[in-house]
Protein backbone atom coordinates (compact mmCIF):
# COMPACT_ATOMS: atom_id res chain seq x y z
CA UNK A 1 0.00 0.00 0.00
CA UNK A 2 1.70 3.38 -0.89
CA UNK A 3 2.28 6.10 1.44
CA UNK A 4 0.83 9.55 2.16
CA UNK A 5 2.06 11.35 -0.87
CA UNK A 6 4.14 14.36 0.29
CA UNK A 7 2.98 17.67 -0.58
CA UNK A 8 4.64 19.47 -3.51
CA UNK A 9 7.42 22.57 -2.28
CA UNK A 10 5.93 24.70 -5.28
CA UNK A 11 2.26 24.59 -4.71
CA UNK A 12 1.79 23.92 -0.62
CA UNK A 13 1.42 26.89 1.41
CA UNK A 14 4.27 27.44 3.17
CA UNK A 15 3.67 28.41 6.84
CA UNK A 16 5.00 31.51 8.43
CA UNK A 17 5.14 33.29 5.30
CA UNK A 18 3.02 36.23 4.51
CA UNK A 19 1.50 37.12 1.42
CA UNK A 20 3.03 39.21 -1.36
CA UNK A 21 2.04 42.70 -0.84
CA UNK A 22 -0.18 44.44 -3.59
CA UNK A 23 1.89 46.79 -5.60
CA UNK A 24 1.99 50.12 -4.55
CA UNK A 25 -0.32 51.27 -7.58
CA UNK A 26 -2.87 49.33 -6.40
CA UNK A 27 -2.85 50.43 -3.23
CA UNK A 28 -2.90 54.22 -4.51
CA UNK A 29 -5.61 53.56 -6.55
CA UNK A 30 -7.40 51.58 -3.67
CA UNK A 31 -7.23 54.78 -1.62
CA UNK A 32 -8.26 57.08 -3.93
CA UNK A 33 -11.43 55.20 -4.48
CA UNK A 34 -12.05 55.10 -0.55
CA UNK A 35 -11.31 59.14 -0.50
CA UNK A 36 -13.56 59.69 -3.85
CA UNK A 37 -16.57 57.53 -2.26
CA UNK A 38 -16.43 59.76 1.16
CA UNK A 39 -16.69 62.62 -0.85
CA UNK A 40 -19.38 61.44 -3.04
CA UNK A 41 -21.55 60.35 0.00
CA UNK A 42 -20.82 63.94 1.66
CA UNK A 43 -22.03 65.78 -1.16
CA UNK A 44 -25.50 63.55 -1.28
CA UNK A 45 -25.88 64.63 2.22
CA UNK A 46 -24.68 68.28 2.60
CA UNK A 47 -28.16 69.52 1.78
CA UNK A 48 -29.39 67.72 4.55
CA UNK A 49 -26.47 68.95 6.79
CA UNK A 50 -27.01 73.04 5.84
CA UNK A 51 -30.23 72.56 6.30
CA UNK A 52 -29.80 70.99 9.97
CA UNK A 53 -27.38 73.77 10.32
CA UNK A 54 -29.38 76.73 9.35
CA UNK A 55 -32.35 75.52 10.94
CA UNK A 56 -31.48 73.72 13.79
CA UNK A 57 -27.88 74.43 14.97
CA UNK A 58 -27.75 77.89 14.16
CA UNK A 59 -30.49 78.96 15.87
CA UNK A 60 -30.06 76.50 18.84
CA UNK A 61 -26.58 78.40 19.27
CA UNK A 62 -28.06 81.89 18.93
CA UNK A 63 -30.58 80.60 21.91
CA UNK A 64 -28.09 80.10 23.99
CA UNK A 65 -25.70 83.31 23.40
CA UNK A 66 -28.72 85.25 23.73
CA UNK A 67 -29.52 83.50 27.23
CA UNK A 68 -26.63 85.21 28.35
CA UNK A 69 -27.31 88.27 27.40
CA UNK A 70 -30.16 91.47 27.97
CA UNK A 71 -32.35 92.22 24.89
CA UNK A 72 -35.20 93.57 23.55
CA UNK A 73 -34.86 92.46 20.24
CA UNK A 74 -33.96 96.14 18.88
CA UNK A 75 -30.96 97.07 20.55
CA UNK A 76 -27.52 96.27 21.17
CA UNK A 77 -27.43 92.95 23.34
CA UNK A 78 -25.69 93.13 26.47
CA UNK A 79 -23.66 90.26 27.97
CA UNK A 80 -24.96 89.94 31.80
CA UNK A 81 -23.96 86.04 32.55
CA UNK A 82 -26.05 84.07 34.52
CA UNK A 83 -28.08 86.17 35.79
CA UNK A 84 -31.34 85.84 33.56
CA UNK A 85 -30.82 81.81 34.70
CA UNK A 86 -31.09 83.20 38.31
CA UNK A 87 -33.81 85.49 37.74
CA UNK A 88 -35.81 82.89 36.03
CA UNK A 89 -34.88 80.04 38.72
CA UNK A 90 -36.30 82.25 41.22
CA UNK A 91 -39.72 83.48 39.73
CA UNK A 92 -42.59 82.06 40.89
CA UNK A 93 -44.20 82.09 37.49
CA UNK A 94 -42.01 79.94 35.68
CA UNK A 95 -41.93 77.61 38.72
CA UNK A 96 -45.87 77.50 39.03
CA UNK A 97 -45.22 76.48 34.90
CA UNK A 98 -43.03 73.50 36.02
CA UNK A 99 -45.30 72.24 38.46
CA UNK A 100 -48.38 72.91 35.79
CA UNK A 101 -46.09 70.72 32.86
CA UNK A 102 -45.38 68.15 35.98
CA UNK A 103 -49.51 68.18 36.56
CA UNK A 104 -50.04 67.98 32.59
CA UNK A 105 -47.47 64.47 32.30
CA UNK A 106 -50.51 62.47 34.06
CA UNK A 107 -53.18 63.12 31.24
CA UNK A 108 -50.56 63.56 28.07
CA UNK A 109 -48.32 60.63 29.31
CA UNK A 110 -49.61 58.16 31.86
CA UNK A 111 -53.47 58.39 31.21
CA UNK A 112 -52.84 57.70 27.41
CA UNK A 113 -50.35 54.98 27.53
CA UNK A 114 -52.89 53.36 30.03
CA UNK A 115 -56.31 53.58 27.71
CA UNK A 116 -53.95 52.43 24.51
CA UNK A 117 -52.60 49.42 26.81
CA UNK A 118 -56.22 48.38 27.47
CA UNK A 119 -57.98 49.72 23.94
CA UNK A 120 -55.05 47.80 21.97
CA UNK A 121 -54.72 44.95 24.00
CA UNK A 122 -59.43 44.75 23.35
CA UNK A 123 -58.78 45.28 19.76
CA UNK A 124 -56.18 43.02 18.96
CA UNK A 125 -58.03 40.06 20.30
CA UNK A 126 -61.60 40.79 19.04
CA UNK A 127 -62.98 39.91 16.02
CA UNK A 128 -66.00 42.22 15.96
CA UNK A 129 -66.64 44.06 12.74
CA UNK A 130 -65.91 47.77 12.61
CA UNK A 131 -62.66 47.47 14.49
CA UNK A 132 -60.75 49.47 11.96
CA UNK A 133 -63.47 52.37 11.82
CA UNK A 134 -62.95 52.17 15.58
CA UNK A 135 -59.39 52.15 15.13
CA UNK A 136 -59.50 55.34 12.40
CA UNK A 137 -61.75 57.21 14.65
CA UNK A 138 -59.55 56.95 17.42
CA UNK A 139 -56.83 58.03 15.82
CA UNK A 140 -58.18 60.93 13.99
CA UNK A 141 -56.93 63.71 16.56
CA UNK A 142 -53.45 62.82 15.33
CA UNK A 143 -54.25 64.09 11.65
CA UNK A 144 -56.16 67.78 13.34
CA UNK A 145 -53.96 70.95 14.27
CA UNK A 146 -53.51 70.91 17.69
CA UNK A 147 -54.71 74.95 17.78
CA UNK A 148 -57.74 73.77 15.92
CA UNK A 149 -58.10 71.04 18.57
CA UNK A 150 -57.42 73.39 21.33
CA UNK A 151 -59.77 75.96 19.76
CA UNK A 152 -62.70 73.27 19.27
CA UNK A 153 -62.33 71.90 22.79
CA UNK A 154 -62.88 75.89 23.87
CA UNK A 155 -66.19 76.04 22.47
CA UNK A 156 -66.99 72.73 23.61
CA UNK A 157 -65.92 73.60 27.61
CA UNK A 158 -67.80 77.16 27.18
CA UNK A 159 -71.09 77.85 29.65
CA UNK A 160 -73.46 76.59 26.62
CA UNK A 161 -70.99 74.24 25.06
CA UNK A 162 -71.10 70.84 23.99
CA UNK A 163 -69.49 69.17 27.92
CA UNK A 164 -72.18 71.21 29.86
CA UNK A 165 -75.34 70.78 27.69
CA UNK A 166 -74.42 66.79 28.26
CA UNK A 167 -74.43 67.05 31.89
CA UNK A 168 -77.73 68.92 31.79
CA UNK A 169 -78.87 66.53 29.75
CA UNK A 170 -78.22 63.60 31.88
CA UNK A 171 -79.42 65.52 34.98
CA UNK A 172 -76.00 66.79 36.33
CA UNK A 173 -76.62 70.69 35.85
CA UNK A 174 -75.16 71.23 38.85
CA UNK A 175 -72.09 70.07 37.99
CA UNK A 176 -72.17 72.98 34.86
CA UNK A 177 -69.35 75.45 34.49
CA UNK A 178 -67.28 77.66 33.11
CA UNK A 179 -64.37 74.71 32.49
CA UNK A 180 -61.31 77.29 30.94
CA UNK A 181 -61.91 79.61 33.68
CA UNK A 182 -62.16 77.63 36.69
CA UNK A 183 -59.11 78.20 38.73
CA UNK A 184 -59.67 74.76 39.99
CA UNK A 185 -60.92 72.56 36.82
CA UNK A 186 -58.71 74.65 33.99
CA UNK A 187 -55.55 73.05 34.22
CA UNK A 188 -57.32 69.01 34.44
CA UNK A 189 -60.07 70.18 31.25
CA UNK A 190 -56.75 70.84 29.41
CA UNK A 191 -55.06 67.68 30.26
CA UNK A 192 -58.29 65.65 29.38
CA UNK A 193 -58.07 67.40 25.99
CA UNK A 194 -54.42 65.94 25.98
CA UNK A 195 -55.46 62.26 26.66
CA UNK A 196 -58.05 62.42 24.00
CA UNK A 197 -55.16 63.65 21.56
CA UNK A 198 -52.62 60.98 22.72
CA UNK A 199 -54.81 58.06 23.16
CA UNK A 200 -54.98 57.14 19.43
CA UNK A 201 -51.01 57.55 18.52
CA UNK A 202 -50.30 54.84 21.43
CA UNK A 203 -52.98 52.72 20.80
CA UNK A 204 -51.91 52.34 17.20
CA UNK A 205 -48.02 52.29 18.30
CA UNK A 206 -49.51 49.10 20.75
CA UNK A 207 -51.13 47.47 18.42
CA UNK A 208 -48.00 47.34 15.91
CA UNK A 209 -46.48 45.58 18.77
CA UNK A 210 -48.90 43.08 19.13
CA UNK A 211 -49.28 42.94 15.68
CA UNK A 212 -45.53 40.80 15.65
CA UNK A 213 -45.95 38.64 18.64
CA UNK A 214 -45.42 35.39 17.93
CA UNK A 215 -49.15 33.19 18.00
CA UNK A 216 -47.64 30.56 19.84
CA UNK A 217 -47.16 32.21 23.01
CA UNK A 218 -50.98 32.93 23.32
CA UNK A 219 -51.52 30.02 22.39
CA UNK A 220 -48.90 28.38 25.13
CA UNK A 221 -50.46 30.55 27.68
CA UNK A 222 -54.11 28.90 26.72
CA UNK A 223 -52.74 25.80 27.35
CA UNK A 224 -51.45 26.45 30.74
CA UNK A 225 -54.98 27.84 31.45
CA UNK A 226 -54.47 31.41 31.04
CA UNK A 227 -57.16 33.94 30.37
CA UNK A 228 -57.41 37.20 28.44
CA UNK A 229 -55.95 38.73 31.86
CA UNK A 230 -53.20 36.76 32.38
CA UNK A 231 -51.91 36.37 28.57
CA UNK A 232 -51.84 40.53 28.72
CA UNK A 233 -49.64 40.28 31.82
CA UNK A 234 -47.84 37.19 30.79
CA UNK A 235 -47.10 37.28 26.79
CA UNK A 236 -48.31 40.87 25.79
CA UNK A 237 -47.10 43.53 27.79
CA UNK A 238 -43.32 42.02 27.74
CA UNK A 239 -43.83 41.57 23.89
CA UNK A 240 -44.79 45.49 23.70
CA UNK A 241 -42.07 46.64 26.44
CA UNK A 242 -40.26 48.51 23.10
CA UNK A 243 -43.16 49.78 21.75
CA UNK A 244 -43.87 50.49 25.12
CA UNK A 245 -40.92 52.54 26.10
CA UNK A 246 -41.20 54.93 22.47
CA UNK A 247 -44.55 55.90 23.44
CA UNK A 248 -43.55 56.58 27.48
CA UNK A 249 -40.67 58.58 25.57
CA UNK A 250 -42.77 60.46 23.06
CA UNK A 251 -45.75 61.49 25.40
CA UNK A 252 -43.21 62.42 28.69
CA UNK A 253 -41.37 64.70 26.12
CA UNK A 254 -44.73 66.06 24.55
CA UNK A 255 -46.21 67.05 27.35
CA UNK A 256 -43.40 68.66 28.62
CA UNK A 257 -42.75 71.03 25.92
CA UNK A 258 -46.48 71.32 25.53
CA UNK A 259 -47.78 74.86 23.92
CA UNK A 260 -50.21 74.93 21.04
CA UNK A 261 -53.44 73.72 22.98
CA UNK A 262 -52.77 75.67 25.84
CA UNK A 263 -52.19 78.79 24.19
CA UNK A 264 -55.02 77.86 22.11
CA UNK A 265 -57.76 76.88 24.97
CA UNK A 266 -56.49 79.57 27.59
CA UNK A 267 -53.58 81.66 26.38
CA UNK A 268 -52.19 80.40 30.41
CA UNK A 269 -55.08 81.73 32.31
CA UNK A 270 -57.06 81.91 34.23
CA UNK A 271 -54.26 83.82 36.42
CA UNK A 272 -51.72 81.68 35.19
CA UNK A 273 -53.46 78.00 36.37
CA UNK A 274 -52.45 76.82 33.07
CA UNK A 275 -49.28 78.38 32.83
CA UNK A 276 -46.43 75.90 31.06
CA UNK A 277 -42.99 76.69 30.82
CA UNK A 278 -43.54 77.16 26.51
CA UNK A 279 -46.49 79.54 27.17
CA UNK A 280 -43.44 81.26 29.57
CA UNK A 281 -41.11 81.65 26.38
CA UNK A 282 -43.87 82.98 24.82
CA UNK A 283 -45.15 85.35 26.59
CA UNK A 284 -41.56 86.69 27.63
CA UNK A 285 -39.65 87.11 24.11
CA UNK A 286 -43.11 88.24 22.57
CA UNK A 287 -45.25 89.90 25.07
CA UNK A 288 -42.37 91.25 27.65
CA UNK A 289 -39.77 92.14 24.92
CA UNK A 290 -37.28 89.85 27.24
CA UNK A 291 -35.77 87.65 24.57
CA UNK A 292 -32.35 87.37 27.16
CA UNK A 293 -35.24 85.31 29.99
CA UNK A 294 -36.81 83.97 27.30
CA UNK A 295 -34.21 82.32 25.79
CA UNK A 296 -32.59 81.21 29.01
CA UNK A 297 -36.53 79.34 29.77
CA UNK A 298 -36.16 78.00 26.49
CA UNK A 299 -32.80 76.81 27.22
CA UNK A 300 -33.58 74.95 30.35
CA UNK A 301 -36.53 73.24 28.95
CA UNK A 302 -34.35 71.62 26.18
CA UNK A 303 -32.09 70.74 28.77
CA UNK A 304 -35.24 68.94 30.52
CA UNK A 305 -36.80 67.69 27.43
CA UNK A 306 -32.88 66.10 26.31
CA UNK A 307 -32.68 64.69 30.09
CA UNK A 308 -35.50 62.68 29.91
CA UNK A 309 -35.16 61.46 26.37
CA UNK A 310 -31.64 60.20 27.21
CA UNK A 311 -32.83 58.28 30.30
CA UNK A 312 -35.87 56.48 28.66
CA UNK A 313 -33.42 55.85 26.03
CA UNK A 314 -31.20 53.61 28.81
CA UNK A 315 -34.17 51.81 29.62
CA UNK A 316 -33.59 48.20 28.52
CA UNK A 317 -36.18 47.65 25.47
CA UNK A 318 -36.61 43.84 25.97
CA UNK A 319 -36.70 42.08 29.30
CA UNK A 320 -33.82 39.48 29.46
Amino acid sequence: MPGPTAPNPETAPSRGREENPPPPGRTRRRARDVTRDGVTAYLYVLPALLLCGVFVLYPLAATVYYSFTRWNGLTEATFIGFDNYLRELSDPRLLAALSNAMFLLIFFSIVPVALGLVLAALLSRSNLPGLGFCRTVLFLPQVIPMVVIGYAWKWMYAQDGAVNEVLRAVGLESWTRIWLGDLDWALPAVGVVGSWVVTGFCMVLFLAGIARIDQSLYDAARVDGAGRVREFFAVTLPGIRGELLIALTITIIGGLRSFDVVFAATGGGPVNATQVPALRVYQLAFWESAIGPAASVAVMLTIIVVAVGVGMQRIPRSAE
